[in-house]
């Protein structure tokens, strides 16, 4: 059964459940209306609500097709609202899409794929009739901040996940599923953003624009939206950068421990050329050679070897190549 809910309120109050193909003659007074929320529907049932609230075909269509990126059409003096929800998956961020039919007696929501119901919203919303009261409008503005409001703890989830990359960034090299990771999460992130900016004009609309079914006592709950959706992008653009800043400073360490290993390996080579070279010359079993008959020769040797490599040895521990 994809229909979750059907009702019609009147002065903020649940009256009674309703059928999807019931025809309610609501007053003109914005207090009386119709909220029916549905969830992956049948293409009969949009059909039948829409010969029923007189829906436009266009935005039928894009109801049920479910690819649309946020937006807001205006239908006579009805609305079309495309929302777009997202949660993690799988490490990943899942889409879902939230269609929303606006008009002065009736609020008609049509979710695909979105991990959270409206179920809690509605009663919190049944909760507080004083908001409830007013119209169709407040609860279109309660739904898309509950869709904004699932940003957050996403984004939080992904911070803290970045955070704890960072950190072990400092005492680790990146390994390649890490450095795989993390071009995973900027992939995601570019994605979510893709999503964010038509959501902020969507309220922006609201906020700006005089559109059929809105109050203008309305449109501060919907710059409050605005808001919370600036927040986010707000987030998204820190975590992108900090992502590309800790690639970028695994590289740095990464850089600057191999040239500390190359500076050691060079120092070493070098104190171990002294009695290369020395024990070199003396190889060479020529028949006149200097200091071959000296009775001492042997041990003069050891220690011009044993001098110049301690010598260099100090010398490379206060450069720090050592």
């Amino acid at each position: 059964m994809t229909v979750v809910a059907a009702y019609l309120y009147r002065n903020g109050a649940r009256i009674r459940e309703i059928a999807i193909d019931e025809k309610v003659d609501c007053a003109r007074d914005k207090s009386e209306f119709v909220w029916i929320g549905i969830a992956d529907p049948l293409e009969a049932e949009l059909r039948t609500l829409q010969a029923t609230y007189g829906l436009h075909p266009l935005a039928v269509e894009d109801a049920l097709k479910a690819d649309q990126l946020p937006k807001v059409d205006i239908y006579g003096d009805q609305l079309f609202v495309v929302a777009r929800t997202a949660h993690l998956e799988h490490a990943g961020i899942a889409y879902g899409e939230t269609a929303i039919f606006v008009g002065h007696s009736h609020i008609i929501s049509v979710r695909h794929g979105s991990a959270r119901a409206h179920t809690e919203l509605r009663a919190d919303l049944e909760a507080a009739p004083t908001l409830l009261m007013h119209g169709v409008d407040y609860v279109l503005h309660a739904i898309l901040d509950f869709v904004v409001d699932g940003y957050l703890p996403m984004v939080e989830a992904i911070e803290e996940e970045v955070v704890e990359m960072e950190r072990h960034t400092i005492d680790n090299f990146l390994g390649r599923d890490e450095i795989t990771r993390i071009f995973a999460l900027r992939r995601e992130l570019i994605r979510f953003q893709r999503i964010l900016v038509p959501m902020g004009e969507v309220a922006g609309k609201f906020v700006r624009l005089d559109l059929p079914c809105i109050d203008r006592e309305a449109k501060p709950y919907f710059s409050d939206v605005l808001d919370h959706v600036r927040r986010v992008q707000a987030m998204v653009d820190d975590l992108r950068e900090v992502l590309t800043s800790v690639f970028e400073f695994s590289n740095l360490l990464e850089q600057q421990r191999t040239g500390a290993i190359t500076r050691q390996l060079a120092a070493w080579a070098a104190i171990l050329a002294v009695p290369t070279a020395i024990a070199g010359i003396y190889g060479m079993n020529f028949e006149h050679m200097p200091e071959l008959k000296t009775q001492y020769g042997y041990f003069v040797v050891l220690g011009v070897i044993v001098v110049i490599c301690t010598a260099l040895f100090v010398w490379f521990k206060r450069t720090k190549w050592l």
